[in-house]
């Protein structure tokens, strides 16, 4: 009797290191840092208290302008500013902008009320990763948080596509920072497959079962990609892509 208790014991803790296991290969183990930027009090403490309830994610700042956002990433480095347009002072889309050239590793995810085109366009021209409206629920929230942290994309499929369309062949000068390097000199190959495929909009955990890797390897290049491009998200790797001739719009298109 004692050895069947200690079997199933044993049992039990080997399929709950195989579920944590899953876990952390699709959410990765540590904490992921975040600054809230929001001119609304409760807007940011109704956020702050949905994120923290959160095990692996952690609120580290709130900035009530543009301006405290900037100093708050300055001085903190967070790995994700969800950041509002309308604030006073420095507006949403300079802070993005003064953010992505002081502090490229940071990931900017917007939580707006606009939706406007024009808006999104100048947002993801200064470096945002991706945009969710502020009628998202908690839920959705939490998992955008998530996905830009493992390096995935938080934009509509269709207005992805129309947007990264138009930017691409934007014609007037950009003011992010020019990379001194060409990425495509710098990435290995395998990072380069992976890149094309994050270029079509596929989860991390599609494109591990494409190139027969494990979804913790293809976060792995997703972040050496990154780094190597100066940016903090694949929505930026995808444009500075295509800008710099890497990939045609024809790679974004997925053909399985």
């Amino acid at each position: 009797m004692r050895e069947s208790i200690s079997e199933q014991n044993d049992a039990d803790m080997m399929l709950n290191l195989i579920g944590q296991g899953e876990k952390s290969d699709q959410e990765g183990s540590r904490v992921i840092r975040v600054l809230l930027a929001d001119d609304h009090a409760l807007v940011r403490e109704g956020t702050r208290r949905l994120i923290e309830a959160e095990s692996d994610l952690e609120v580290v700042a709130e900035a009530a302008s543009g301006e405290e956002a900037i100093e708050a990433v300055r001085r903190l480095r967070p790995d994700i500013a969800i950041m509002d347009i309308a604030m006073p002072g420095i507006g949403g889309i300079e802070a993005t902008r003064a953010i992505k050239t002081d502090c490229a590793e940071t990931a900017i995810l917007v939580l707006s009320a606009y939706d406007d085109e024009p808006y999104l366009v100048a947002l993801l021209e200064a470096g945002a990763a991706g945009f969710l409206l502020k009628n998202v629920n908690g839920h959705e929230l939490v998992e955008a948080i998530r996905a830009v942290a493992r390096g995935e994309s938080v934009l509509e499929p269709a207005l992805s596509e129309k947007l990264l369309r138009r930017l691409s062949t934007h014609a007037g000068p950009s003011n992010r920072p020019v990379t001194p390097v060409r990425p495509a000199d710098v990435l290995s190959e395998r990072e380069f497959d992976v890149l094309r495929l994050a270029a079509r909009g596929l989860p991390n955990k599609e494109i591990a079962r494409r190139l027969n890797l494990s979804i913790r390897t293809v976060h792995s290049h997703l972040a050496n990609t990154f780094m190597k491009m100066h940016v903090g998200s694949r929505t930026e790797a995808v444009l500075l892509a295509l800008r710099q001739g890497m990939i045609s719009l024809q790679d974004t298109y997925d053909d399985q």
